[in-house]
């Protein structure tokens, strides 16, 4: 009788096991469990533990449906916009978020973190372009940057909201310029600095001109300064000569006349290649002739003297 009811007890067992595995569900930490019956939410946990629900969930009596409860991110990459000067610079950002309202994240999204992410990529690809559409393009490379993502975080509250969830964090990764922007912008700055290359050579003509006049004024000043003290020098020297001649003719005419005639003979006897016809008895050679410089009696007739012409008459 008792083996008969055995199958019995052994059924009973496995139901009850059944009943207690389908109404148990497990919440892991980094998790939320939304509990629906009937398609109907009916309880959220959102701590880590055990919890019970209703069995049979394929008799839609309770269904659990976990979803994250940590911090989730996506990037957005190599979005085009444009700047206040019309120029196009290509921009990567990535947004973290949590979900903070698992109901509502239910009702707009079935809890669908993809579909979640595909509305915040579109909402914020609007948000970028309003806030770089507003400035220039150094605002993204200066203190700007700060503010900017704290507007695009503040443009995208509203809509995050919606779809229960809170937005922690965004980030501009990377502002570039395009291929196009980025040649024109390499040709303008190549233009600058080719126009401020012959800025500063110009200057510098400019200064070495000026420096160049100003050290042939000074050449000019030094050499006629230099030629004014070697004229007074020359003019004292031939001063102070002068007066040592005079004071030696003073002394001794016979030993300067003996010494101007040396140095005329110095002079004139140089082998310069002048020839000089003159008489021996000249006065030139007179110390030749004597030491004492006495010129020789002239031999032969005197020469008379010229006569007397009368003037012709008128």
């Amino acid at each position: 009788m008792n083996q008969n009811r055995l199958p019995i007890y052994v059924g009973v067992v496995l139901f009850a096991a059944l009943l207690i595995y389908a109404s148990v569900f497990v919440v892991r930490a980094g998790q939320q469990a939304i509990v629906l019956r009937f398609g109907e939410i009916v309880d959220v946990e959102s701590e880590p533990g055990i919890y019970f629900k209703m069995p049979f969930g394929f008799l839609e009596a309770d269904n659990v449906q976990m979803i994250e409860n940590r911090a989730l991110s996506f990037e957005l990459d190599n979005i085009r916009v444009q700047v206040s000067g019309g120029k196009f610079y290509e921009v990567d950002a990535f947004l973290v978020y949590r979900i903070t309202d698992p109901r509502k994240f239910r009702q707009t999204v079935s809890g669908d973190v993809t579909l979640a992410e595909a509305r915040l990529r579109t909402r914020l690809d609007a948000a970028l372009r309003g806030v770089y559409g507003l400035r220039g393009f150094e605002a993204a490379l200066s203190d700007e940057r700060a503010g900017m993502m704290r507007e695009v975080r503040e443009q995208l509250r509203p809509d995050s909201e919606s779809l229960g969830l809170q937005i922690t964090d965004v980030r501009i990764r990377r502002t570039d310029l395009t291929q196009e922007v980025s040649q024109q912008t390499f040709a303008r700055m190549s233009a600058e600095r080719l126009a401020e290359a012959e800025r500063l050579r110009a200057r510098g003509r400019e200064a070495a001109q000026r420096i160049k006049a100003i050290a042939d004024r000074q050449v000019v000043e030094i050499v006629a300064e230099a030629r004014k003290e070697s004229e007074i020098a020359r003019g004292q020297g031939e001063g102070e000569r002068s007066r040592i001649f005079a004071d030696v003719f003073s002394k001794d005419p016979d030993f300067f006349a003996f010494y101007r005639s040396m140095s005329a003979y110095g002079t004139a006897l140089e082998n310069t290649g002048t020839t000089m016809v003159l008489s021996p008895n000249s006065e030139f050679f007179r110390y030749f002739q004597d030491a004492g410089g006495a010129l020789a009696p002239v031999s032969g007739p005197t020469p008379p003297a010229p006569a007397a012409t009368t003037p012709a008459p008128q």
